[in-house]
């Protein structure tokens, strides 16, 4: 099958396309190489990618419309996965109109592509953020989200309606699908596993939010892309749902999906699992609350389970370790 993945050089992107060309599919991989973190990061990974012929790299930026119309055209995916995005809750405390612009426009351009030419299935990733102020647990696809947090919780909401949209408008599949806190070899710099591991290998202080009193419901990135894989077969078509409660829209051939561990870990806990595969304490620097953040996530995952067959269920301890051992070879620490 032809697939085209935005976001290809992330962090995400990058093992889904692997796990794609693994499958045998053709992939088009779609990133514009924003230098948010270390930009040879994202170019080593497309590196990986580029060793076989079945995957082709494009430097675009998915919010300038000729170049990824261009790009699509070239390339007439039947299966699209929007992954690209500006990530990073706290930083959009500080760069907001990024958001809108990477987010927003983004995924509002490649919808406008695709409903003229449409493609049998139109996948794309949104946040457990969108869920903001909820605090009834475990989070369930149709619970309400009208209570985002911070900015990119709210770009990533206002694509998922969007998308309901287009779907509903023009009957185009949409699925989107909310991930929770993930976490893997390969990735960004500005995640917490990633900065608490190389505070705690250099032995310097890090930041720890709320003195680590949070729990989040922490999700392997092989789990990860092994449920997106697996989703785009799991095409929403309009009055056929596949359960009681499924979230399939009403009107339209539209679906939202968790993809989380369904099982929340104290931050602590898993501070706890980086010293030990380290082999020695982080030092802490306890801090307030950030804005926008939330003390617990955890994600019911009886959806995913009802479509696909398949649940995450990597333990933080196994995750960590491959994380740490990944990082050790990469950077030689």
């Amino acid at each position: 099958m032809r697939v085209l993945v935005t976001g290809s050089a992330g962090f995400i992107g990058y093992h889904l396309c692997q796990r794609l060309l693994a499958a045998g599919h053709t992939v088009a991989g779609v990133d514009s190489m924003v230098p948010y973190y270390d930009v040879t990061l994202k170019q080593r990974r497309h590196a990986l990618l580029g060793r076989t012929n079945a995957f082709r790299a494009h430097i675009v930026d998915i919010a300038d419309m000729p170049a990824i119309r261009a790009v699509m055209e070239e390339e007439r995916p039947e299966v699209v996965i929007h992954l690209a995005a500006q990530a990073g809750v706290r930083y959009s405390l500080e760069h907001p109109d990024v958001y809108v612009q990477a987010n927003v426009v983004g995924t509002f351009n490649l919808l406008e592509i695709v409903r003229h030419a449409p493609v049998r299935h139109f996948l794309m990733a949104s946040t457990s953020s969108a869920y903001g102020a909820n605090t009834e647990m475990p989070f369930r696809e149709n619970d309400r989200a009208e209570t985002p947090l911070t900015i990119y919780a709210a770009t990533k909401r206002a694509t998922e309606l969007i998308g309901h949209s287009y779907a509903h408008l023009w009957n185009q599949p949409v699925t989107a699908f909310r991930f929770f806190s993930v976490y893997g070899p390969w990735g960004r710099p500005d995640m917490a596993l990633f900065k608490f591991t190389d505070a705690t290998i250099k032995g310097v202080p890090v930041d720890v939010y709320n003195h680590g009193r949070m729990e989040r419901d922490f999700t392997y990135v092989d789990d990860i892309v092994e449920a997106i894989a697996r989703l785009m077969d799991a095409v929403p078509e309009r009055g056929r749902p596949v359960a009681a409660t499924d979230s399939l829209s009403p009107v339209a051939p539209y679906r939202l999906v968790n993809i989380g561990n369904g099982d929340p870990v104290g931050l602590l806990d898993f501070i706890a699992e980086i010293e030990r595969c380290v082999g020695k304490p982080m030092i802490r620097n306890n801090m307030d609350m950030q804005p926008g953040d939330v003390t617990k996530t955890w994600a019911d995952t009886a959806l995913l389970e009802a479509l696909t067959g398949f649940r995450p269920s990597t333990p933080v301890s196994v995750g960590v370790e491959r994380f740490v051992a990944w990082f050790r070879e990469y950077y030689g620490a």
